[in-house]
């Protein structure tokens, strides 16, 4: 099988390696890719986000089956365009990518259907904005409605800060069009779980569970990332847990986008909060989180490719979806200076991969010297064991034997985890 995978990180190279796994499976292209994944997929150069090209590469190169993983594209209708021209695809159509689309269409839609989040506002004019922060909860959350690179959401510990923000988004259009309407949302409390899941729109199936970790520094210091690393399985969500969340979050979410004609197909990844009152959904992604992936799939004991077509087919109740009882950790190797100024083009030599321990590359170009750096993060370092406190060494002690003198990373992924565990 001829199989492309659209994107160009981490995550992208974590889902091409698993598909590798099938024998059925003769190249995969990847679309754009990056040079640390060359040695796994055919990297074309072609833009995520450019539909037009990314049909026509799929017909000339007769493509079996696409996988589109990053947002941008999904809800630019880049599954709706493959589906047109008899290429079937893994991941929602634009209708349904909405839900990670626009902030303010899924609260609406968990307001409508009865689905635990927290309680907010929705803004197309800033003085209306900055007139109801003057008597609002203080801390709160301002987001962006539109995509914003993970980056809309900000935390405001102060009424003053919660202004600025508004302003940012609105007046300053920090995110563009994303930011002309703005949530204004209650600040939740409690521990933070990511489980993202196949859904085929008619069953769901929870993927293992995960902890982010979104912060630059050690011990959650400094500014919000695309994510700095991650441990799976996240230790707060409990079977009990699991089985309150599939009851009032999960099947709910899927019935609510059937009931809107808006099914959804693909990964649906759920971003929730266990606080005092209950599970709370603090966001929808319409596709896998990036670093969640990299430490998710390592897990995953049946086949992705088998996986995926039944997910795009209808299928996904007949196929048993099994991850194994290990643990995984992902350290995040960032440019210095990322998330806000940081240099491109240095050089880095990589570990080797072995049978436990394997690096994710994100962002890096090839050079006839070799590898160079070619983004803000930069590579994700993954060890799986039998233990979370064994994974978390192992991918630490890998991390060490990277050569990229601009790299900096976090010293304290899992941290959070292990002292839960105790």
């Amino acid at each position: 099988m001829k199989l492309m995978v659209v994107g160009g990180g981490g995550r992208e190279h974590a889902i091409i390696k698993k598909l590798k796994e099938n024998p059925a499976v003769e190249v995969i292209y990847a679309l754009p890719g990056n040079g640390g994944m060359a040695d796994d997929a055919v990297c074309t150069g072609i833009g995520a986000k450019d539909i037009a090209a990314i049909t026509a590469f799929a017909k000339e190169n007769a493509i079996d089956f696409a996988v589109v993983a990053p947002d941008d594209p999904l809800v630019l209708g880049a599954v709706d365009a493959l589906e047109e021209i008899g290429i079937p695809a893994f991941g929602p159509r634009a209708n349904a990518a909405i839900i990670e689309g626009s902030k303010v269409f899924s609260k609406n839609l968990m307001k409508k259907y009865g689905i635990p989040t927290a309680s907010y506002e929705v803004f197309d004019n800033m003085e209306k904005a900055l007139a109801y922060l003057e008597t609002a909860p203080i801390p709160t959350v301002i987001k962006a409605d539109g995509l914003a690179l993970g980056k809309g959401v900000i935390i405001a510990q102060t009424r003053e800060e919660a202004m600025d923000a508004v302003r940012s988004m609105m007046e300053d259009k920090i995110f563009g069009a994303s930011g002309s309407r703005v949530v204004i949302e209650e600040f939740l409390t409690g521990p933070e779980v990511s489980v993202l899941s196949f859904t085929d729109g008619n069953v769901v199936v929870p993927m293992i569970s995960s902890m982010d970790h979104k912060r630059a520094g050690d011990n959650d210091t400094g500014l919000n990332t695309g994510g700095m690393g991650t441990i799976a399985p996240n230790p707060y969500y409990t079977e009990d847990v699991a089985k309150l969340c599939m009851d009032t979050i999960f099947l709910p979410t899927i019935n609510a986008m059937n009931a809107e004609g808006r099914t959804f197909k693909g990964c649906l990844y759920f971003g929730l909060m266990l606080t005092p009152k209950g599970p709370r959904v603090i966001e929808y992604n319409c596709r896998f989180g990036d670093p969640e992936t990299q430490v998710v799939l390592p897990l995953l004991e049946t086949d992705l490719l088998t996986v995926m077509m039944a997910t795009a087919n209808g299928t996904l109740s007949e196929v048993p979806v099994k991850f194994s009882n290990k643990a995984a950790c992902c350290v995040i190797v960032a440019s210095k200076g990322y998330p806000v100024k940081y240099e491109s083009g240095c050089p880095m030599t990589l570990p080797a991969d072995d049978e436990n321990g394997f690096i994710y590359v994100a962002g890096a170009k090839k050079t006839e010297n070799g590898l160079v750096s070619a983004g803000g993060r930069v590579l994700g370092v993954v060890s799986v064991a039998d233990t979370l406190q064994e994974a978390v060494k192992a991918a630490y002690a890998k991390t060490e034997t990277v050569d990229f003198a601009n790299g900096f990373y976090r010293h304290d992924i899992g941290a959070r985890a292990l002292a839960a565990l105790k």
